[in-house]
């Protein structure tokens, strides 16, 4: 069985950590109350959760039968707490060190209420999400199980809270918001992309969507697909620039297909096969394959192949 530490060997651990805290380094910030809070995040989301979709998702605090009432505690609640968090986070953003603690708490209370007041253009949003996440899944038994159980749905729900947070420039919060739906659902969606209505994701793990992306109406996207920048050698000298593609209307993209830079356009209409890799515009009404892939077969403990398939290369042609 191990030994327990003394205790004087663990001041003399503190005192060698807390000694290196005052290096001057990034990381050495040790006040905790100056800065926004994931779990209260989180939290948050759930709330909102509870605000977007009324009937499926029990509050877990608020013990009142009368419906009208129970939401407007709840908003009142949210309102508060999100109010708090936008607070500490405009600290972190261009204005940092310039804006007064009242000038903070004006601009704090005045997103909120800009949030508050586009909820119903998000329920709007998401209810044609939904809708085409039932007529593209006939695996769905019913839209109750779409709300409940499908991550594509979740992950697309906390985007277009944290996007609305993210158009009014709120620092740090709608990051947090989407890498939390990130971690649920294996589904990472930038705050800043631009998604049009009925977005369907189906199965969804590991879609990368970069911040500069725009993706219009009735797009359709599979697992493991990455809508990308080509390259981000530049670092923060690319920051504010359009990185990512454009995405048209009524395109699907099939599982593993990787589509990158700020350039490139998917043309309406399109359908973008599995495992495909695209780094210029593709015409509307145009199917994208693979061809000819190589494969080897040999005989067990030989190693001599039986049959091989010629080395190809990624190809497209129009519908």
């Amino acid at each position: 069985m191990n030994e327990i530490i003394k205790g004087e060997e663990i001041d003399q651990i503190v005192e060698t950590i807390f000694t290196d805290y005052e290096g001057k380094k990034i990381i050495d910030e040790i006040n905790i109350y100056n800065k926004p809070s994931r779990s209260e995040v989180h939290d948050l989301i759930q709330d909102l959760f509870g605000i977007i979709y009324p009937g499926y998702f029990r509050d877990r605090s608020y013990k009142t039968y009368n419906p009208r009432h129970s939401l407007a505690v709840i908003i009142e609640d949210v309102f508060y707490h999100l109010s708090k968090q936008v607070f500490l986070a405009l600290d972190y953003g261009p204005a940092r060190g310039k804006m007064s603690d009242e000038e903070r708490k004006k601009e704090s209370y005045r997103v909120c209420k800009a949030f508050f007041e586009r909820v119903p253009k998000i329920r709007e949003y998401i209810e044609t999400d939904l809708k085409a996440t039932y007529d593209g899944d006939p695996a769905a038994g019913s839209m109750e199980e779409i709300i409940l159980a499908y991550p594509g749905l979740m992950a697309i729900t906390v985007y277009r809270i944290a996007h609305e947070l993210y158009l009014e420039q709120v620092p740090v919060l709608p990051r947090l918001m989407t890498e939390y739906a990130h971690s649920k659902t294996g589904i990472d969606i930038h705050p800043g992309a631009t998604i049009d209505k009925y977005f369907f994701i189906d199965h969804g793990t590991g879609i990368v969507i970069g911040e500069t992306s725009v993706i219009g109406k009735n797009v359709k996207i599979y697992q493991g697909v990455t809508i990308g920048a080509l390259s981000t050698r530049g670092g923060q000298k690319l920051s504010g620039k359009k990185r990512h593609p454009t995405i048209c209307d009524n395109v699907t993209i099939y599982a593993g297909a990787s589509i990158l830079g700020g350039e490139t356009v998917i043309g309406e209409n399109a359908v973008i096969g599995g495992n495909a890799f695209i780094t210029r515009s593709i015409d509307a009404n145009t199917r994208v394959s693979m061809k000819n892939l190589e494969m080897e077969y040999a005989e067990t403990g030989t190693g001599r192949k039986s049959e091989e398939l010629q080395q190809g290369e990624a190809w497209y042609y129009v519908i």
